[in-house]
C-alpha cells in the first residue's frame, strides 16, 4: 500500500459502477482520487465516504474539451499531478441496430464513448507523462467481438483501437496503457438487473491489479467474463 501513498489517480464516470466501486478499490490502496462524473450528489457522496482528504469531486461532461482541460487544471491544483487516468465514462445506445436505431443514440454513444475518451488522454497526457504514469481505458468484449447491429459495440472496437495507437505513440515514454475488457456488469447502466453477470467491483479488482504493477510489468489487456452457469446444476 506505502508505495501508491501520494499517487493520483483521475477517474471519469466515477460516479456510480465500475467507477464508483474502482474509486472505493484504489483508496483502500492509498491512491488519492480525482472522481470526475456528471453527478454532483454522487460524486459528493463518494467523497464523503472515501474521505475529503483523499478524493476531490468534479463536475466534468467529457464530450466538452474545454471542460476536461478544466478539470485537470483542478487537479494539479489540489493535487499537483496526476499519475493514473482511468477513462471510464461511457454510455449505451438504444435498439433496433443499423436499420432502426434512432440516430441521435449513435451520435451519443460516439462522443462519450469515443470522443470522450480521446478528449481525457489529450487533456491528461502531458501531465501522465511527467510522473512516467499509468492509463487505463474501459474497452469491453464487444469491443473484441462481433455483436450483431450494434453501434456500442463498435464505439468500443473504436476504444480498443485508441488503447493500441496510444501504446504505441508514447512508448518509451515510460507510460504504461492498459485495456480492461469487461464482459455483461451488473451496473446501473442497464435499466434492470441482470442474472449471471460481473460485479462492478470484479472490474475494479482488475484494474488496481494493473495499476498497482511494478514498474517493469506493463499489463496490455484484462478481459474479463463471467464464469459459464454450471450445465445441470441441482
Amino acid at each position: 500500500m506505502s508505495d501508491n501513498n501520494d499517487k493520483v489517480l483521475l477517474i471519469t464516470g466515477a460516479s456510480s459502477g465500475i467507477g464508483a466501486a474502482t474509486a472505493r478499490a484504489a483508496a483502500r490502496q492509498g491512491f488519492r482520487l480525482a472522481l470526475c462524473a456528471r453527478s454532483e450528489n454522487k460524486l459528493s457522496a463518494l467523497v464523503q465516504e472515501i474521505g475529503e482528504a483523499q478524493a476531490i469531486a468534479l463536475l466534468v461532461d467529457v464530450t466538452d474539451y474545454a471542460d476536461q482541460q478544466r478539470m485537470v487544471a483542478e487537479v494539479i491544483k489540489r493535487f499537483d499531478r496526476i499519475d493514473a487516468v482511468f477513462a471510464n465514462a461511457g454510455t449505451g445506445g438504444e435498439p433496433g441496430g443499423f436499420s432502426d436505431a434512432p440516430v441521435e443514440s449513435w451520435k451519443k454513444m460516439v462522443d462519450v464513448n469515443i470522443l470522450g475518451v480521446a478528449f481525457t488522454l489529450r487533456a491528461t497526457l502531458e501531465e501522465v507523462k511527467k510522473r512516467h504514469g499509468h492509463v487505463v481505458l474501459t474497452g469491453s468484449v464487444a469491443g473484441r467481438r462481433t455483436l450483431a447491429g450494434s453501434m456500442y459495440s463498435a464505439t468500443k472496437w473504436a476504444v480498443s483501437a485508441i488503447g493500441y495507437g496510444l501504446r504505441e505513440e508514447i512508448k518509451g515514454s515510460g507510460v504504461r496503457v492498459t485495456l480492461i475488457e469487461p464482459g455483461m456488469v451488473d451496473t446501473p447502466f442497464f435499466d434492470e438487473p441482470k442474472p449471471d453477470v460481473l460485479k462492478a467491483e470484479d472490474i475494479a479488482r482488475a484494474v488496481v491489479y494493473a495499476l498497482t504493477q511494478p514498474a517493469h510489468v506493463d499489463v496490455h489487456e484484462l478481459m474479463v467474463l463471467p464464469t459459464p452457469p454450471l450445465e445441470n446444476a441441482d
